[in-house]
């Protein structure tokens, strides 16, 4: 069974919902964050030196980082409906926007997360670059929702699990304003029974 270290208000929420949606088994070790710092307990940081999560254990092995447990997870089922096949053209767009989430999104997403937690006066040379990042790859991934009903095309892939996480967390920040086709596709799959039960956990 695969243990899940779970962080609250954080991204390992992937991890389950993707669990749900392939009926696997697991079983969740919950940590919540400093009411004061924000940051993760020191006990996170006893399973895996980052203090971060996700954090998976199983068969010996501890792994960290969304993307990378994600594929382990779709290694282990002997379901294959959640990863394109390799030999398909949908495969590399599933690949881009597995990568897309916590890269070209992420970067500027965080930072700006950050940005927020401070005072701040006139307008630093950051600030307009990560304002010109964020526009940039918000306004592509609408682009792309207008053309597919799912980032991987027309089936639902663990690709939408990376990114719906991170855009939940761009829409908590105000970034989701006339971008009709993100919120959309949001609402649609906040409606997804794996993704109810993987939020029950916070």
């Amino acid at each position: 069974m695969i243990t899940v270290h779970h962080l609250n208000a954080s991204r390992s929420t992937r991890v389950i919902w993707l669990l749900e949606e392939l009926a696997m088994p697991y079983h969740v070790v919950q940590y919540l964050r400093d009411e004061t710092t924000k940051l993760a307990p020191a006990s996170l940081g006893k399973i895996h030196p980052l203090n971060k999560a996700p954090i998976i254990e199983h068969n010996g092995h501890i792994i960290c980082e969304s993307g990378a447990i994600l594929e382990y997870i779709l290694d282990q089922s002997t379901q294959n409906h959640l990863r394109p096949d390799k030999q398909s053209s949908e495969y590399y767009a599933y690949l881009e926007w597995m990568h897309f989430a916590e890269g070209s999104l992420g970067l500027p997403m965080i930072t700006h997360l950050l940005m927020q937690m401070e005072t701040r006066s006139g307008n630093a040379p950051l600030d307009g670059y990560i304002t010109k990042e964020l526009n940039l790859d918000l306004s592509y991934i609408d682009s792309i929702l207008a053309q597919r009903t799912y980032f991987a095309g027309a089936i639902f892939s663990a690709a939408d699990i990376m990114m719906a996480i991170s855009l939940e967390i761009a829409g908590s920040l105000g970034l989701l304003e006339n971008r009709p086709n993100i919120q959309s596709y949001l609402a649609r799959i906040q409606e997804r029974t794996a993704y109810k039960k993987a939020r029950e956990f916070g």
